[in-house]
């Protein structure tokens, strides 16, 4: 018997399921969302980005954006973490680029850690460098490990914030989650984000309007899902950790003991995997010390950077 009711039902229902995917992520800026922010903190952040627009590089038919700056004999690359843009590390941009030239990128949807250190290396080659102090945090650290392990002739000295090594707990912990990021709609993903900032981000540091505003500006429009899902697949990629001693290059691990993404086991295996490394635990800063507790983290990073 013909119904074409239910005909029109399921197709109402295939539509409605259609709508609630494609539901566009809500959008909104830094400076909608900075209306907490101190206002002269605000206003410096806005200025660095009006006076710094991003450079381009097409990588394996991707676009990379990243900032340059300074002109100094040596050259500091920046590496953000999962949530990050080339702009988070602008603190630190700024008081390192009279002595330094720096240069601070935006990952792409590259293919794993091994497209990431492509995209890297080619922004290197594009500006004329050779070598590079690599700093990295969360996710930036770990790609930092990983350009150390393949490439060391490239890397001078080594900065890992907020890390973790190659590590079999966050692969059983997040390897499921990661398998069903692709069929979540976008919306839905940049909402799990914003509920981590707003519950554990914001919190572990020390509820800073800045870094929340920063970060919320991210899950609303910066960031594609698919961007998400290659970040999310690089952190927790197997390889051999390097051996920075051997290989002569100094390495600094700055720490937080309140990190709510990178548990205690982690921090101290990530010291254990580095012996020589010199180690600096921040106090109640959160995982993102350089955004939100920048007077405390950028003096670290130039008493390191311009050891002899």
């Amino acid at each position: 018997m013909n119904k074409p009711w239910l005909r029109r039902l399921g197709l109402g229902l295939i539509a409605l399921l259609a709508v609630l995917y494609l539901w566009p992520t809500p959008r909104a800026s830094f400076a909608d969302l900075a209306d907490r922010v101190e206002p002269a903190q605000r206003q410096a952040f806005l200025d660095f980005r009006a006076a710094h627009p991003p450079r381009t590089l097409e990588v394996d038919g991707q676009s990379w954006e990243y900032i340059v700056m300074g002109a100094g004999p040596e050259t500091v690359l920046f590496l953000p973490g999962t949530t990050g843009s080339a702009d988070i590390w602008w603190q630190q941009m700024t008081a390192l680029a009279p002595d330094f030239r720096v240069i601070s990128v935006t990952y792409p949807a590259a293919d794993g850690l091994e497209g990431l250190s492509r995209g890297v290396m080619a922004i290197l080659d594009a500006e004329g460098v050779t070598r590079a102090h690599v700093v990295g945090s969360s996710l930036g650290g770990y790609l930092a490990q990983y350009l150390l392990r393949t490439h060391p002739d490239r890397v001078e000295r080594l900065v890992l914030g907020n890390t973790f090594p190659p590590n079999d707990v966050l692969r059983a912990k997040n390897e499921g989650l990661i398998r069903l990021l692709p069929w979540l709609p976008e919306w839905l993903v940049m909402r799990f984000l914003r509920q981590g900032i707003e519950t554990k981000l914001y919190p572990a540091s020390g509820y800073s309007e800045f870094l929340r505003a920063y970060l919320l500006e991210q899950v609303s429009g910066r960031l594609s899902k698919a961007q998400v899902i290659a970040r999310a697949r690089a952190d927790i990629e197997a390889f051999e950790p390097p051996d920075p001693a051997a290989l002569g290059v100094p390495v600094l691990i700055i720490e937080a003991d309140n990190d709510p993404l990178v548990e205690p086991a982690l921090r101290a295996q990530l010291k254990a995997t580095y012996p020589t490394a010199t180690v600096h635990t921040l106090h109640e800063v959160g995982h993102f010390p350089y955004f939100s507790a920048a007077d405390q983290y950028t003096p670290l990073l130039q008493a390191f950077l311009q050891q002899p």
